[in-house]
């Protein structure tokens, strides 16, 4: 992704924009057009990348670069107004929403679980090398283990999911928080640092109704 940079502001609309602007009637990305290249009205505009898909077409509205940064301005200036709430709300919740303490034990049992687990299988085929047993058993005790190694494996799994999406997520939080917590004063121009670290995206429902939803969450109507 190419930059163009004269200051801390500049940047290729395109590539800042892209996978960052929901259609609020079908959910649907925006993305960039270019409306009059050969001409001096040469413009770029944002429109839902499905508006002419089907019979309906969307009728959520096209924004230019400079609408969509005023609404970024007027909602991250709401969501600094509320800066300190925030982040105290974030120190009494964090631990609540993304440790992962009680995951780990829980994954640690697992791991152990289906470690005996695979043993007893194992010293169960053995078994039944060495030993005339009578197959009918062996079969029904040697697919209860695989079943009981199965159900502990898949839950393992989903647990350590879990862990990362917990982790990850609150890493990002985090980083939000920061950022919030660096800036001093409202936003009076654009500043692509904020756009990339504060927010997630932006739903676009009609000319005066731009919901910037924010990387904690946090939802704000330009």
């Amino acid at each position: 992704m190419q930059r163009r940079r004269s200051g801390k502001n500049r940047h290729s609309g395109v590539g800042m924009f892209a996978s960052r602007i929901k259609c609020g009637e079908c959910g649907s990305w925006y993305g960039s057009k270019v409306w009059h290249s050969t001409s001096k009205y040469r413009r770029t505009i944002y429109r839902c990348n499905h508006k002419f898909n089907g019979e309906e077409k969307c009728q959520t509205p096209h924004l230019d670069e400079e609408t969509i940064k005023q609404f970024f301005i007027s909602a991250v200036n709401s969501l600094l107004t509320d800066k300190d709430e925030i982040i105290a709300n974030f120190a009494l919740i964090k631990n609540g929403l993304f440790g992962t303490a009680a995951l780990e034990t829980e994954r640690a049992e697992l791991q152990s679980e289906m470690a005996v687990t695979a043993e007893l299988i194992q010293k169960c085929i053995e078994e039944n090398a060495r030993t005339a047993l009578d197959q009918r058993e062996y079969q029904e005790r040697y697919e209860g283990l695989v079943a009981r190694f199965d159900t502990a494996k898949a839950r393992f799994e989903e647990v350590s999911e879990l862990v990362s999406d917990k982790k990850a997520r609150g890493k990002l939080v985090q980083a939000f928080i920061t950022e919030l917590d660096s800036q001093d004063g409202l936003v009076a121009e654009f500043d692509e640092r904020l756009w990339f670290n504060l927010v997630d995206f932006a739903t676009v429902y009609s000319e005066n109704d731009v919901r910037f939803t924010f990387k904690d969450g946090t939802e704000i109507t330009a």
